[in-house]
Parts: structure tokens; sequence; C-alpha cells
């Protein structure tokens, strides 16, 4: 079973309320291997959609079920999907409150499925695993840079003041960018490669999106 909620169309407290009656199905179905999609750094920040994945994973646990988890910061998805709101969200609010020379974490939700099928596929190796995933680490003016020189153009812009942002995506967001100002987040991209080898770089992932 692969397991990952949406405290977006919820609230954090339903959430956790679906997390733990997957666990609670798996547990008396006799499930061999759950993954968590989950987030974050894997201690507890003050921020909402990281804390509450530690929630479910800590329930998980305590009913024994063999467990995978997979941790991803942020998906390269957010530089260029609309859904995301690049412009606003990861091209102006992000780097004013984290810092737009904070290296960030990146990885592409393809190869986050890509791993997720490789767990799977090897339980004896990975039941017990929580890994920090990432296949770069680039700060948003680094984003910047490789955005240009590859797609030719200047990434999109758009001024949102804070409190419109908020309005739109509650606090979790903002609360996310200024923990990752100073957090030590102790994230490399050598486990991720270990285990895909071909996982895409910021690189890599915007020239496939130029091709399309």
């Amino acid at each position: 079973v692969y397991s990952v909620q949406n405290p977006h169309t919820s609230s954090f407290e339903a959430e956790i309320r679906q997390g733990k009656n997957v666990a609670d199905a798996a547990k008396v179905t006799g499930v061999k291997h759950l993954i968590q999609g989950s987030a974050g750094i894997g201690i507890k920040t003050g921020i909402p959609s990281w804390d509450s994945k530690l929630q479910i994973q800590e329930y998980i646990q305590s009913v024994g079920l063999p467990l995978t988890v997979l941790r991803p910061l942020a998906l390269m998805e957010l530089i260029t999907d609309k859904a995301f709101y690049p412009s606003a969200c990861t091209f102006h609010i992000m780097p004013k409150l984290a810092g737009a020379d904070k290296k960030i974490p990146w990885i592409a939700a393809d190869d986050l499925g890509a791993i997720a099928a490789k767990a799977f596929a090897n339980p004896d190796k990975y039941i017990g695993q929580d890994l920090k995933l990432a296949s770069d680490l680039e700060s948003i003016n680094e984003v910047r840079n490789i955005y240009k020189e590859v797609l030719g153009k200047k990434a999109p812009h758009f001024p949102m003041p804070l409190f419109m942002f908020r309005i739109f995506t509650g606090d979790d967001l903002i609360i996310m960018y200024n923990y990752l100002r100073t957090a030590m987040l102790n994230v490399s991209t050598e486990e991720t490669f270990s285990i895909l080898p071909e996982a895409e770089t910021i690189r890599t992932w915007l020239a496939k999106q130029k091709m399309n």
C-alpha cells in the first residue's frame, strides 16, 4: 500500500485521521509493506504539513506495520506547474522568506514514484528505512539561472503581497519558508542517486519540459 493524504483538500486533522484509517485497514488485512509519502526532515518543526505526517508515521509504527517512509522536500513541479502558481509562490514568496540563496532539496514527482516502485520490488532492503530524497540541491537564484539558460527566458515573477498569499494558501507555506531560512536540512543527493541513478536534476528536468 502506498499511503499519502492531502491536508489542503480537507484539514491537517483530517489528514491525520485518514492516515490512521489507512494504517488500521492495512493492519487488519495483513498488508506486507506500507510506503508512506511523507515530507520534511523527520523531526517536529512546527510546520503543520510536516508534523501531521510525523503523527501518521508514529501511528503506523505503533501498530507494527512494515513501513518505508519516503521524504521529499520540494518537487520540481513547483518550478513550472501553473497549479502551484510558481510566479507568486516559488519565485517570489519562497525566496523572500527562505532566502534566495538557501539551498533547497529538489526531486521530480516521477522520480519519487520510481523510487516507491523500487522499494515495493525490494521490501527486504527498504522496510524500516526513512529516506530523505533529493536529486538536486539548488537555491532559487540558481534555479532562476538554470531556467533562463535552458528555457531561454526569465523565470516568471509575480510580486504577490504576503497578506494576499496567506488568503490563498493559509499559514502552512509561510511557516515552512520562514523555517527553511535558518534550518539545517542535512539532505544530500547521494542516497537518491544510489537508488535511482537516472533521477532528474533541475537542468535535465527543465530540458524535458522544453521538449514537451
